[in-house]
Protein backbone atom coordinates (compact mmCIF):
# COMPACT_ATOMS: atom_id res chain seq x y z
CA UNK A 1 0.00 0.00 0.00
CA UNK A 2 1.17 3.63 -0.71
CA UNK A 3 1.71 4.98 2.52
CA UNK A 4 0.02 8.39 3.59
CA UNK A 5 0.49 11.13 5.93
CA UNK A 6 -1.76 9.91 8.38
CA UNK A 7 -1.13 5.95 7.19
CA UNK A 8 -0.04 3.33 9.84
CA UNK A 9 0.27 0.65 7.16
CA UNK A 10 3.56 -0.71 6.20
CA UNK A 11 2.94 -4.40 5.03
CA UNK A 12 0.14 -6.55 4.13
CA UNK A 13 0.35 -10.37 4.57
CA UNK A 14 -0.25 -12.77 2.98
CA UNK A 15 0.85 -11.34 -0.08
CA UNK A 16 -0.58 -11.10 -3.18
CA UNK A 17 1.86 -13.46 -5.30
CA UNK A 18 0.99 -15.99 -2.55
CA UNK A 19 -2.37 -16.17 -2.74
CA UNK A 20 -3.36 -13.97 0.06
CA UNK A 21 -6.40 -11.73 -0.43
CA UNK A 22 -5.27 -8.92 -2.14
CA UNK A 23 -4.34 -11.14 -5.39
CA UNK A 24 -8.56 -11.01 -5.67
CA UNK A 25 -8.38 -6.60 -6.26
CA UNK A 26 -8.73 -5.78 -9.30
CA UNK A 27 -9.43 -2.16 -10.39
CA UNK A 28 -12.21 -0.19 -9.51
CA UNK A 29 -12.88 -2.40 -6.18
CA UNK A 30 -13.56 -0.36 -2.94
CA UNK A 31 -11.14 -1.37 -0.14
CA UNK A 32 -12.06 0.18 3.44
CA UNK A 33 -9.20 0.75 5.71
CA UNK A 34 -9.80 0.81 9.57
CA UNK A 35 -6.72 1.61 11.02
CA UNK A 36 -7.58 1.54 14.61
CA UNK A 37 -9.08 -1.80 14.51
CA UNK A 38 -5.85 -2.73 11.81
CA UNK A 39 -8.07 -4.05 9.55
CA UNK A 40 -8.40 -3.84 5.81
CA UNK A 41 -12.10 -5.05 3.85
CA UNK A 42 -12.53 -5.56 -0.10
CA UNK A 43 -15.63 -4.36 -0.30
CA UNK A 44 -16.75 -7.02 -3.04
CA UNK A 45 -19.36 -9.59 -2.85
CA UNK A 46 -18.59 -12.95 -1.22
CA UNK A 47 -19.91 -15.00 -4.46
CA UNK A 48 -17.82 -12.22 -6.74
CA UNK A 49 -14.92 -13.03 -4.35
CA UNK A 50 -15.30 -17.05 -4.98
CA UNK A 51 -15.23 -16.59 -8.39
CA UNK A 52 -12.11 -14.69 -8.11
CA UNK A 53 -10.00 -17.35 -6.23
CA UNK A 54 -11.65 -20.10 -8.23
CA UNK A 55 -9.85 -18.80 -11.48
CA UNK A 56 -7.01 -17.14 -9.34
CA UNK A 57 -3.47 -18.64 -10.45
CA UNK A 58 0.20 -18.12 -9.22
CA UNK A 59 2.78 -16.01 -11.19
CA UNK A 60 5.53 -17.75 -12.37
CA UNK A 61 8.58 -17.14 -10.47
CA UNK A 62 10.88 -14.21 -11.46
CA UNK A 63 14.42 -16.30 -10.58
CA UNK A 64 14.88 -19.83 -11.38
CA UNK A 65 18.16 -19.52 -9.21
CA UNK A 66 20.14 -18.00 -6.83
CA UNK A 67 19.71 -16.36 -3.61
CA UNK A 68 16.27 -14.98 -4.42
CA UNK A 69 14.77 -17.86 -5.79
CA UNK A 70 15.90 -19.76 -2.19
CA UNK A 71 14.17 -17.05 -0.58
CA UNK A 72 11.17 -16.98 -2.25
CA UNK A 73 11.22 -21.16 -1.69
CA UNK A 74 11.84 -21.44 1.07
CA UNK A 75 11.30 -18.07 3.80
CA UNK A 76 7.60 -18.02 4.91
CA UNK A 77 4.99 -15.19 4.88
CA UNK A 78 5.76 -11.67 7.43
CA UNK A 79 2.85 -12.90 9.03
CA UNK A 80 4.07 -16.81 10.08
CA UNK A 81 7.68 -15.11 11.24
CA UNK A 82 9.37 -14.86 7.47
CA UNK A 83 11.66 -17.53 8.51
CA UNK A 84 13.41 -20.23 6.65
CA UNK A 85 11.31 -23.34 6.70
CA UNK A 86 14.77 -25.69 6.82
CA UNK A 87 15.81 -23.95 9.90
CA UNK A 88 11.94 -24.55 11.98
CA UNK A 89 11.93 -26.44 15.03
CA UNK A 90 8.14 -28.18 14.96
CA UNK A 91 8.66 -31.23 13.06
CA UNK A 92 7.65 -29.65 9.49
CA UNK A 93 11.27 -28.54 8.27
CA UNK A 94 12.50 -29.89 5.39
CA UNK A 95 16.18 -29.48 3.92
CA UNK A 96 16.18 -27.28 0.94
CA UNK A 97 16.13 -28.68 -2.58
CA UNK A 98 19.90 -27.95 -3.70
Amino acid sequence: MTPTARSRWRHVSPEAAAGGPLALVENGDEIELDADARRLHLRVADEELARRKAAWQPPAPHDTRGWRRLYTDHVSQANAGATVDFLERDGTAKPPNW
